[in-house]
């Protein structure tokens, strides 16, 4: 899949806080992230990567100039604890091995293929700006088909399956782990 061309990204800021928390609070998204999102915990959560304290990336994702979802993008060996958790079922992590999680919080916007191109322009962001990007893996919890799905049309493949700790705690540990690498430049 190609990315959207009017789909574009930019670094989460405090001011945006307020639009955050409506997306966490909608439906479709508080079920797969559960995740706090009144004033304190936005700040706990990402203050610290807006400040640059953190190694990944907290992205508004922008789809003709405004703002509608955010994605979340890092290294897996910056986090050693996430590292760990994905060596049990894939084995050896690349420290090239990126990942991403990301959502889109219009709820109007939700179920009309912006899933995938969203991923595919981070996609390819990340291998753009990110020189040390060869791979990126993403779980996702095994019921959540309509975001491995996603992914699939963005171009990955799930490579391994197995058990990992759920961001909600109502989920099965089943996830699919997919994977998408770095494209080969074609050579004349």
């Amino acid at each position: 899949m190609t990315a959207h061309p009017d789909i574009g990204f930019r670094p989460l800021r405090r001011d945006d806080f307020g639009a955050l928390a409506r997306w966490l609070a909608a439906p479709d998204v508080a079920r797969w992230w559960h995740q706090e999102f009144d004033s304190a915990a936005l700040e706990r959560d990402f203050g610290s990567g807006i400040d640059g304290a953190e190694p990944g990336d907290n992205l508004v994702v922008l789809l003709d100039g405004a703002p509608i979802g955010l994605v979340q993008r890092c290294r897996i060996a910056d986090y050693p604890e996430y590292l760990h958790e994905f060596e049990p079922i894939i084995g050896a992590v690349p420290t090239t091995a990126y990942t991403i999680d990301y959502l889109i919080g219009v709820p109007e916007l939700i179920g009309r293929g912006l899933g995938p191109a969203v991923i595919a322009a981070v996609s390819a962001d990340t291998f753009e700006r990110r020189d040390d990007a060869q791979t990126l893996l993403v779980p996702v919890v095994a019921a959540n088909r309509r975001s491995w799905r996603a992914l699939e049309k963005a171009g990955f493949r799930i490579v391994a399956s197995g058990d990992l700790t759920p961001d909600n705690p109502i989920d099965d540990p089943a996830h699919h782990i997919l994977r998408l690498d770095r494209p080969v430049a074609a050579t004349r």
